[in-house]
């Protein structure tokens, strides 16, 4: 699999030439090895790519937008003139921003990627989620600078790489739009060696040479036609045009001498998280109880896999881990709590609306608040939200045996907490059964690593209410 060299042009601050730099980067670097693959795109919320590259007017079925959601970059390539490919921009997207919720994201899709060549991704004057995303992935950062302000504002993407352990070294800073018509008395002699040694005075490492300003690039972008040109093709009388060629070799020998790309270390890394989790997974599998921990009978552990189950349970100090028989934990739960038969043909609607209501719940049995004696053995059954916040709760003597005198069948109740919770004393321990609803056709999601990562910081969440509680 051949991933992409990843350049992404950065820098929070607009007007610094950064879409200038990102599209007539694009096609020197084409027209500097015509045979290497080399692909555009931005996150900005204009449409200079397309209006650069587009061939011919057609309404493509997705944007740069999918690199978001996972969608393969191949699946969105454009055809775009001089023989760059794009993908589609997005006006607003923003309206992803609630679903990207790591800088991991765009990083993942990419490394899965068979694209190849050079990637250069153009991002907003601004360090979001999806220009995070952007450096998270690259080989290479260029940041145009072409003031003090905007050098200053580079600090915050090297913050953004030391916070992250991304390596210094991807950044470099390119002074853009200085005006070579301006000199200075004294060491600096104009402003691209004025902000060169104010760049090396901070740490930061720069591009050789700058872009100047040039009336004539400018004027590229504004004409009757609403196309924007290149300064390929109509600005090679400028010393741009030097210059862009300066720096598309810059990006094309350290594209050629970077052997493992920072694509390939993302998916190394991935690959040993996944190794990671399926292992965890495993290990959360082999640990739990074979049978319905209620009715002890069922066997819902196997070698071949969980049996349709309704309920996840989990000591709060993780040494019992088990499921639980959907029937089992709502015959318990009316005939203890609710002090009713479920069976009765009046409590249908009910149970319905209990199932109902348990999928967004969390439970929790465990010793009623101040009842250490021997004698006085009582549990509690907690109903939380899907926060871990108390909805309810409700106590009940623990007695061994359920009916009459005469009636020693034991109660399902003692056999549970007498399997979960007592200590070697037979008495109600500190711990507590923390308890969720799961999907009866696979309820071995609960244990994927997010899934049981949410579990278990809901789980602390109760454990902490229980001890600030005693």
């Amino acid at each position: 699999m051949s991933r992409p060299y990843v350049v992404v042009i950065a820098s929070e601050k607009g007007g610094v030439g950064k879409t200038t730099l990102a599209t007539n980067l694009a096609i020197y670097l084409k027209a500097l090895h015509d045979d290497m693959p080399v692909t555009l795109c931005s996150f900005d919320n204009h449409l200079s790519v397309d209006r650069m590259f587009q061939i011919k007017k057609t309404v493509p079925q997705n944007d740069v937008g999918a690199l978001f959601k996972g969608e393969p970059p191949e699946q969105l390539l454009q055809t775009g003139e001089f023989g760059v490919q794009y993908i589609t921009s997005k006006i607003d997207l923003s309206e992803l921003r609630q679903n990207v919720t790591t800088i991991k994201v765009l990083s993942r899709t990419l490394s899965r990627s068979d694209l190849g060549g050079i990637l250069i991704i153009d991002t907003r004057p601004d360090l979001d989620i999806f220009t995070r995303n952007a450096l998270f992935c690259a080989d290479r950062v260029i940041v145009p600078v072409k003031d003090a302000p905007s050098l200053e504002n580079c600090k915050h993407l090297y913050d953004f790489f030391d916070q992250n352990d991304l390596k210094r070294s991807a950044l470099r800073i390119l002074p853009c739009l200085i005006d070579s018509r301006i000199h200075y008395d004294g060491p600096f002699r104009n402003p691209y060696q004025l902000l060169r040694a104010y760049a090396i005075n901070r740490g930061y490492r720069c591009m050789e040479g700058y872009i100047a300003k040039s009336p004539k690039v400018e004027s590229l972008n504004t004409n009757p036609e609403g196309k924007i040109y290149p300064v390929l093709t109509h600005g090679r009388g400028t010393e741009v045009h030097s210059q862009l060629s300066s720096v598309a070799r810059q990006v094309y020998l350290s594209c050629h001498e970077t052997e493992c790309r920072r694509l390939d270390h993302i998916n190394t890394a991935i690959e040993s998280e996944t190794e990671e989790r399926n292992r965890t997974f495993q290990d959360r599998l082999n640990s739990l109880h074979p049978n319905c921990l209620f009715c002890e009978t069922t066997k819902l552990v196997s070698p071949s896999g969980i049996a349709p189950s309704g309920y996840f349970c989990e000591s709060a100090s993780g040494t019992i881990q088990a499921f639980i028989e959907e029937t089992c934990f709502i015959n318990l739960f009316f005939a203890n709590f609710y002090d009713q038969d479920r069976s009765r043909p009046d409590n249908a609607s009910l149970t319905d609306l209990f199932r109902e209501s348990a999928q967004q719940s969390y439970f929790a049995l465990k010793r009623a608040p101040h009842t250490r004696n021997f004698y006085q053995q009582q549990v509690a059954l907690y109903r939380f939200d899907d926060e871990g916040l108390e909805v309810s709760h409700k106590i009940i003597d623990l007695k061994e045996s359920d009916g009459a005198l005469l009636n020693h069948h034991r109660s399902q109740l003692f056999r549970l907490m007498s399997t979960t919770l007592f200590d070697q004393k037979g008495m109600l321990n500190d711990d507590s059964l923390i308890i969720r609803k799961v999907s009866s056709d696979f309820p071995d999601e609960i244990l994927y690593e997010e899934n049981y990562r949410q579990f278990r910081n809901i789980a602390n969440r109760i454990k902490k209410q229980f001890v600030e509680a005693s």
